[in-house]
């Protein structure tokens, strides 16, 4: 996995039977050497180093936030040892290519002076563009398997290849420096952003849109410190979170000095459907425009079956009720616990027959629940009815043998675009890598655990319920309100919400498998039981003032989780961890 000769990789790009001299000579040669990075790299990725939010597998589906539609693969990290079954989902989609790109990274910056032509700002921006591939291509490794060795020269045949890891501290600071110099190399070439400022001609529509830039790296460098700090990797307690605070904040600055801002509530929705790049988006993949039915991994793994009339193939995104519940009253009341309901129903904001009403407004862009009004169907028909004694399902849930339902009540549609058969349209799909909304939510987080919820980071001008409260600023205080100040007294009291702000804002960009881990909450929400609400057609009452009767279920038995402390990192290969003396478990805890 570590020792593909070179020949391998320059018999591949560029495909015409380069030397390496050649190929490392001319600028031109040595960038389309580097640029298979962003080449498709199987079903699990956006590109060569993106893991796809909308690939084959979404990662909520593996953890208490969501159920798919079908039980497969995901069945087994979910409730049982992964063991060898990681190989065709994980090792083809992320290991062996990240392997891949760190040689190509490092192939480059230690032939980068044998570059006989292009200008100095080209070279700059591929020495740039190397760092970061590398370093980011660790991080993710890191994210699923655990600590790595780092890197940073290409292996022969005769090196050493069995290489201690380091620790997980270690590893996220090895990040952010090669980050930082990514940065300093970027801001050399001018690329700290590929595309001019808003409101100037060619925004958002540079050629080279997909490739990280300047403030690219400083936010990886700053998810990465913010990764180090957290409970399962802190090795230096406070100082851990401050720098953390202190690099998310510098990234923050430095993405509005360069014109990044927040999108409106309006224009939210677009950061993944309907646009092709947005100036929230930090860097991020697009997809081009995908069609609604079809054999597509996309389409597969977002869309149920019920929408795309594919009984078989396409398992789609069921949001659990616990995930539901994550999405808070318009006025900040959560939903988490039934004390909190209780709470909410008390203050007549919240009724759990009549439930959908008055809540976050994120919650009817990111979810399809019965009645919900989506294109084609009028309004979202998920319901049972009994009808001369038996029990019937609903247009949206059907009795049929469509493998793509759900069972927890709710689809998802945060990047549904509305497609179906009732709907056959195409959509413009895009996938956030990393977006500033991001970068307000890690500074809340590092700056409450540093500073508290009211003190803002050194040289900061904002304290961490200042920076939640920009992400929920979006809306109107109207249509969804400032935390509350209950919440906002300590560190221990604010933490759960800036948890849930989180879970919401981010919900199924791919963040929530990893956050429960670093936050070792993991134990606790995997621990189950998972629910579902799938409500029952009945006349109007007092009682049942929609006409349906909503009552929480536990999903079956195959589609609880059950945790073991080994989950928080993905095995190996069996074969693989045989030859590697050097990646015993032990070294990671």
């Amino acid at each position: 996995m570590l020792l593909p000769s070179c020949k391998k990789y320059l018999d591949k790009v560029p495909d015409s039977g380069l030397t390496e001299k050649e190929v490392f000579s001319k600028y031109e040669n040595a960038k389309a050497f580097f640029d298979v990075v962003y080449l498709p790299a199987g079903v699990f990725k956006a590109s060569g180093l993106g893991v796809s939010t909308m690939g084959s597998l979404n990662l909520e589906d593996v953890t208490d936030f969501a159920d798919a539609g079908r039980v497969m693969w995901n069945a087994y990290h979910k409730w049982g040892p992964l063991g060898d079954n990681v190989g065709p989902h994980f090792y083809n989609g992320i290991l062996i290519p990240a392997f891949k790109h760190i040689r190509i990274s490092n192939m480059i910056l230690e032939n980068i002076d044998m570059i006989q032509n292009g200008t100095q700002e080209d070279i700059d921006d591929l020495i740039a563009q190397a760092h970061f591939v590398r370093a980011f291509s660790h991080f993710e490794l890191f994210r699923y398997w655990g600590p790595m060795p780092y890197i940073t020269k290409v292996i022969g045949p005769d090196d050493q290849w069995d290489i201690p890891r380091l620790s997980k501290h270690e590893t996220m600071i090895r990040v952010a420096a090669d980050m930082d110099t990514a940065a300093m190399y970027f801001e050399r070439a001018n690329r700290m952003r590929r595309d001019p400022l808003p409101g100037q001609t060619g925004h958002l529509n540079s050629p080279d849109q997909k490739r990280p830039t300047g403030v690219t790296a400083k936010a990886y460098k700053a998810r990465a410190l913010l990764y180090a700090a957290s409970p399962l990797n802190n090795e230096l307690g406070v100082k851990d979170w401050e720098e953390a605070a202190k690099a998310n904040w510098e990234a923050i600055q430095l993405a509005e000095q360069y014109g990044y801002a927040l999108l409106s509530a309006e224009d939210y929705k677009k950061n993944y459907v309907g646009s092709t790049y947005t100036n929230e988006q930090l860097w991020a993949w697009h997809y081009g425009t995908l069609p609604p039915t079809g054999n597509n991994v996309i389409n597969k793994k977002l869309f149920n079956g019920v929408f795309t009339n594919s009984p078989t193939n396409n398992s789609g995104i069921n949001p659990t009720q616990g995930a539901v519940d994550m999405y808070e009253t318009k006025w900040g009341d959560p939903l988490n616990t039934q004390a909190d309901r209780d709470a909410a129903t008390a203050l007549d904001h919240y009724n759990e027959q009549d439930p959908f009403v008055n809540r976050d407004p994120r919650f009817y862009i990111d979810i399809i629940y019965n009645t919900a009004p989506i294109p084609g169907y009028g309004t979202a028909k998920i319901y049972t009815e009994v009808i001369n004694g038996v029990v019937q399902g609903s247009e949206l849930i059907p009795n049929t043998g469509f493998a793509g339902v759900t069972r927890t009540g709710y689809y998802l549609r945060k990047y549904w675009g509305g497609q179906s058969i009732k709907n056959p349209v195409s959509v413009l799909m895009s996938d956030p890598m990393i977006r500033l909304g991001e970068l307000y939510l890690n500074y809340a987080e590092a700056a409450n655990e540093a500073y508290g919820p009211n003190t803002p980071a050194p040289g900061a001008s904002m304290t961490a319920v200042d920076a939640i409260n920009k992400i929920r600023g979006r809306w109107s205080a109207d249509e969804l309100a400032p935390v509350q100040a209950r919440f906002t007294a300590s560190t221990e009291s604010f933490r759960p919400r800036v948890k849930n702000e989180r879970n919401i804002e981010l919900s199924f960009e791919g963040h929530y498998y990893f956050d429960i881990r670093r936050w070792m909450d993991a134990p606790i929400t995997m621990a189950g039981p998972l629910m579902g609400n799938i409500p029952e057609k009945v006349p109007v009452s007092a009682a049942y003032p929609t006409g349906y009767r909503y009552s929480r279920k536990p999903l079956s038995d195959d589609r609880q989780s059950r945790w073991y402390d080994a989950k928080y990192y993905l095995p190996f290969m069996t074969e693989d961890y045989f030859k590697m003396k050097a990646f015993d478990p032990g070294q990671v805890w």
